[in-house]
């Protein structure tokens, strides 16, 4: 796959649009949730972003998007991203969509750990530091007799984890993978595995009655992550990885708007320190980019 070209503008417009985007998927998540069966409602998510990744694709790619030299990794990918859904779909029902979010973007954090665990890459102290403080941010969220502390913050923990390795496998495979043909996969991964699920949850009343949430759902996962593909085609991760954490203050103000949910004193804490951890580790990334880039220029003088 052929570099990010330099427009960064456009790939930070783009990812900004994108963290949007999976606000309104969280939000709509977690008021459609009451009004039709969860399963039923991520089984459609994925099924809508097969069916409108490859009708697009098609005509471009022909029956060449779905070859992939990677089919075990294809799938593994499809099964974490999925895990991570679930969790989110299930997690949103039962804690307020800032706080969750605010959890769920200690993900590129842990994906510094585990980049240094698995992939066996170097991690500086400075990055260390980001990622203890980024943990100490989610334990004012979280900590004991606070708004959102209980039983259900298994799920973005879980979702942390799971995203972290979705994040590890895509690096993995972006430079051997057609990213729409990935895509692609991605939805009919989840589409074929949550299809028993979805039918033994199937309710066609809820569906008749409430389609339209149901294609809000399946748009805005769809549409961000085409964002990000796009995205990531225009400027490298290492740009764009700070604004990533527009979709914590969009999140916070959906929850304000749609469910009258203010985080209190502590959590706000928590918000503005796992924030601050993740941009300062995202400059921190481009900073370093750039250093190796000079020493590389340097050295080929």
């Amino acid at each position: 796959m052929s570099s990010p070209s330099t427009a960064p503008g456009a790939g930070i417009a783009l990812i900004v649009l994108a963290t949007a985007c999976f606000v309104v998927l969280d939000t709509s998540t977690k008021h459609a949730g009451s009004l039709a069966p969860v399963m039923m409602l991520l089984w459609f998510r994925y099924a809508f972003q097969a069916l409108v990744t490859f009708a697009l694709r098609l005509p471009v790619q022909g029956l060449g998007v779905l070859r992939t030299g990677s089919p075990r990794f294809q799938l593994l990918r499809g099964g974490l991203l999925m895990v991570t859904s679930l969790c989110s779909f299930i997690g949103l029902q039962h804690l307020p969509v800032g706080e969750f979010t605010a959890m769920v973007m200690l993900a590129p954090l842990a994906v510094t750990a585990l980049a240094a665990w698995v992939l066996k890459e170097r991690v500086s102290a400075r990055r260390w530091v980001l990622l203890i403080g980024g943990f100490a941010g989610a334990l004012l969220v979280i900590r004991p007799g606070g708004q959102v502390f209980g039983w259900a913050l298994v799920f973005p923990l879980v979702l942390v984890l799971a995203y972290a390795g979705f994040q590890i496998l895509t690096s993995r495979m972006s430079g051997n993978e057609n990213p729409y043909t990935t895509h692609m996969y991605t939805g009919l991964v989840g589409t074929v595995v949550m299809l028993p699920v979805a039918i033994w949850h199937w309710d066609t009343a809820a569906l008749l009655a409430h389609w339209p949430w149901f294609v809000l759902l399946g748009a805005a996962g769809t549409f961000g992550h085409w964002l990000l593909i796009l995205a990531y085609r225009r400027a490298p991760a290492a740009t764009l990885s700070p604004y990533l954490y527009a979709q914590i203050g969009f999140a916070t103000l959906a929850g304000w708007l749609a469910f009258h949910h203010t985080p209190d004193g502590w959590a706000w804490a928590g918000i503005a320190v796992i924030a601050v951890c993740g941009v300062t580790s995202g400059l921190l990334t481009l900073q370093e980019t750039a250093s190796a880039r000079r020493r590389a220029e340097t050295l080929a003088r």
